[in-house]
């Protein structure tokens, strides 16, 4: 089959060509663009946040009236949830992993450190934080009891010990073990020493790509204005009845507060993602609309040509070209079209990338999605264009003797 005739076929019909080789060029650009989107919100999503999060459930409360006691209410809650059949172990917490609210802070190597090192986010908890959490402690020691202390929120002031995640401290000390080592949460106080290092713990705010996997454990509690949260651990399979139970004897034990809504880690993820998940449908719709509509301009294209091209078609059956022989030369007339819009939308792709990079920080676009696209639009282009193909291979050879 020779691409010369073809081309200058295509040339007579320039208005159909620039418009089909247009669409299909946007949709690779689109798809490719996407499709990247899409597996680098999966990959987010699927992070692990280091904790267990299956068994684990939060719980809050604001306590009012002039009496209200933190310290007090905060001994009797805890001692009230950590003796309940089921509770494997409960802490007090500020924050919670993928909640997207907390309390971050600079982190110096020096105190003459104008600017921080790195930053992080901040988790209050007491000597039960770490073995609530579930996170995995691979370097030091958890908190002593005679470690945790109050804290104001009005008053500054650091512990002399905190655990720090992997992730965080190889951001401080690449290269070198963290363990031991000092470093500033405010460059007027003294050092913090980094007591123990967990293999991973998220922080609050997932989709910061500066503080994601950057936290500090730090054994303080908060007192003073009657906010209060918990994190409370379950044993397998007890954690919904468990969520209940615990919300209810809160409000017993203390009239002078209101409890909030009791929720698992596993809810708190879905919210923390949410938007994550909306994007990929909506983009997942997006792309299999662009794919739907390309296909039918194709096959709307191959119509109108086969029947433009008839007494053509039936000329040259007149004159011994087999159905094959028209088959292959609508699927090469399609392969050609759509080689040429690919070759356009690749560049297209490229260049939109570039674009969402230097908007919205997103990755560089990997090689492979493009020729990968490629190879799916010739795929769906030819298989498009079939039925049409077919149609005007079987034009009887009679229809080059009809009159218009």
């Amino acid at each position: 089959m020779e691409i010369r005739p073809i081309l200058s076929a295509l040339m007579r019909s320039k208005v159909s060509l620039v418009l089909i080789g247009l669409q299909i060029a946007l949709t690779l650009a689109i798809v490719c663009n996407s499709l990247f989107i899409i597996s680098e919100r999966a990959a987010l999503m699927q992070r692990p946040s280091g904790i267990n999060e299956a068994d684990t459930f939060t719980v809050s409360s604001i306590g009012f009236g002039e009496g209200f006691d933190d310290a007090r209410t905060f001994a009797e809650d805890l001692a009230m949830m950590r003796s309940l059949p089921g509770v494997v172990d409960a802490t007090t917490i500020n924050a919670i992993p993928m909640s997207n609210g907390g309390w971050s802070e600079g982190l110096s190597l020096t105190q003459e450190q104008k600017t921080s090192t790195a930053p992080t986010a901040i988790y209050f908890v007491d000597d039960h934080g770490l073995n609530t959490l579930g996170a995995q402690l691979i370097a030091g020691r958890d908190f002593r009891p005679d470690e945790v202390s109050e804290r104001n929120r009005t008053t500054q002031g650091w512990p002399a010990g905190v655990i720090m995640s992997r992730a965080l401290g190889e951001k401080l000390w690449p290269g070198q073990a963290a363990l031991g080592k000092q470093v500033y949460l405010d460059t007027e106080k003294p050092p913090v020493t980094i007591i123990g290092v967990v293999d991973r713990l998220q922080s609050p705010w997932p989709h910061s790509k500066r503080l994601a996997e950057f936290s500090i454990l730090v054994p303080q509690q908060l007192v003073g204005d009657g906010r209060m949260r918990y994190l409370v651990r379950t044993a397998p399979g007890q954690r919904d009845a468990l969520m209940k139970q615990i919300e209810a004897k809160l409000g017993e034990i203390n009239h002078s507060r209101i409890v909030r809504e009791a929720r698992s880690i596993e809810r708190i993820r879905g919210e923390g993602y949410s938007q994550d998940r909306a994007m990929m449908i909506i983009l997942t719709i997006v792309i299999a609309a662009l794919l739907i509509i390309t296909a039918l301009g194709i096959v709307g294209m191959a119509s109108f040509w086969v029947t433009q091209r008839t007494k053509q078609i039936g000329t040259r059956r007149a004159l011994g070209a087999t159905r094959g022989m028209i088959l292959r030369y609508f699927l090469t007339e399609n392969f050609v079209i759509t080689t040429l819009g690919l070759a356009i939308g690749a560049a297209m792709a490229y260049g939109f990338n570039v674009w969402l990079i230097q908007n919205y920080e997103a990755a560089r676009l990997p090689w492979y999605y493009v020729p990968a696209g490629c190879v799916a639009l010739w795929i769906l282009g030819q298989l498009a264009v079939l039925g049409p193909a077919r149609r005007a291979s079987r034009v009887p050879p009679a229809m080059a003797t009809r009159s218009v």
